[in-house]
């Protein structure tokens, strides 16, 4: 049972899933939010291996109905981007911390084998120098971060009060097919094909850890096998840069001056720097097979070989669109 396989992460797990397991059943349960996009997994809708359930994390019947007879559990479900956080945070604890103990309560019920949880970074907070640890405390800034990890939290307190055999991974920031365009690569990449401003909060200097989300699939698929229970696992691409040199990137990939620049008011509680120490995953045999040049490239090359699929949430999407003029029509 895969849980917003929908979305990014989700649908790009899902054909990893598929593509390399033939003996295989896979149900994705989405709730189909604006950032779900069945789009994203029109080319397998027909595999008599994959079957898709619209329904919401937070609604207990569905829940135990799809995940009945499920042997292992990945929970991509959530909400969440930072700034609609920090315009409206109800629906992010709703989702992010109700739903995960809906899962949670239902996978117990039902005696799952795994429950893979997928955190991210940002729970450790700002790290203003050397490597997150899996055991450092975690200082989320932002309501976005702060629902990630009560639900982080929370499946591990499944694991010592009730043993459900949960894993927890802890990713930096994903980039690849399929990542809807409110995030910055996606965001500046279409933004740059059009020839519109890329707006850069701040003076461009905050930190991230990029990481191309076919290595994260393949660190999810091999902590299935051999990660072990109650443990918390970083995956990161190793790949530190500051947004505005990530920016300057995707523009010389697309031959776009700099001009296109925009810099913007910071948004509050912004952390300015992320990065993980992956010894923990390493030590299981996993090192990111894409290097970040390549693998940024051959996503620019896929923003700009589907064209139809960007166009038809930045131009139709009313959810698209409301917040980008809301934040960046604030913001200005």
């Amino acid at each position: 049972m895969i849980t917003g396989g929908a979305g990014f992460i989700g649908s790009n797990f899902i054909h990893y899933l598929l593509s390399r397991y033939k003996d295989i059943e896979v149900v994705n349960l989405d709730k189909l939010t604006y950032a779900g996009n069945l789009d994203n997994l029109k080319d397998v809708a027909d595999d008599p291996r994959y079957r898709f359930v619209k329904g919401d994390i937070c609604d207990r019947k569905i829940v135990s109905e799809v995940i009945s007879g499920c042997e292992l559990v990945v929970h991509f479900a959530a909400e969440t981007h930072v700034d609609r956080s920090i315009l409206e945070a109800g629906s992010f604890i709703t989702t992010d911390v109700y739903g995960t103990y809906v899962l949670l309560e239902e996978a117990k019920k039902a005696g799952v084998k795994r429950f893979i949880h997928i955190s991210t970074d940002e729970v450790y907070g700002n790290v203003e120098e050397g490597f997150s640890r899996e055991d450092d405390p975690l200082k989320p800034s932002n309501p976005y971060s702060a629902s990630k990890a009560g639900a982080d939290r929370l499946a591990y307190s499944f694991f010592v009060t009730y043993h459900l055999p949960v894993i927890i991974v802890r990713a930096s920031n994903n980039f690849g097919p399929y990542q809807y365009p409110e995030k910055i690569i996606p965001l500046f990449i279409t933004n740059a094909i059009d020839d519109l401003i890329l707006p850069l909060y701040g003076d461009g200097k905050n930190i991230r850890d990029w990481l191309y989300v076919e290595d994260h699939c393949r660190a999810i698929d091999l902590l299935i096998e051999k990660g072990k229970e109650g443990e918390v696992y970083n995956v990161g691409g190793g790949n530190l840069l500051p947004n505005i040199e990530l920016t300057r990137r995707i523009l010389a990939i697309l031959g776009k001056p700099e001009t296109l620049i925009r810099y913007v008011a910071d948004r509050p509680g912004h952390d300015r720097r992320y990065a993980l120490d992956t010894t923990k995953i390493k030590k299981l045999g996993w090192e990111p097979a894409h290097s970040f040049d390549e693998a940024l490239k051959a996503t620019v090359r896929w923003y700009q070989e589907n064209e139809p699929w960007w166009r038809k949430i930045k131009e139709n999407s009313p959810a698209f669109k409301e917040f980008y003029q809301r934040w960046y029509g604030e913001r200005k």
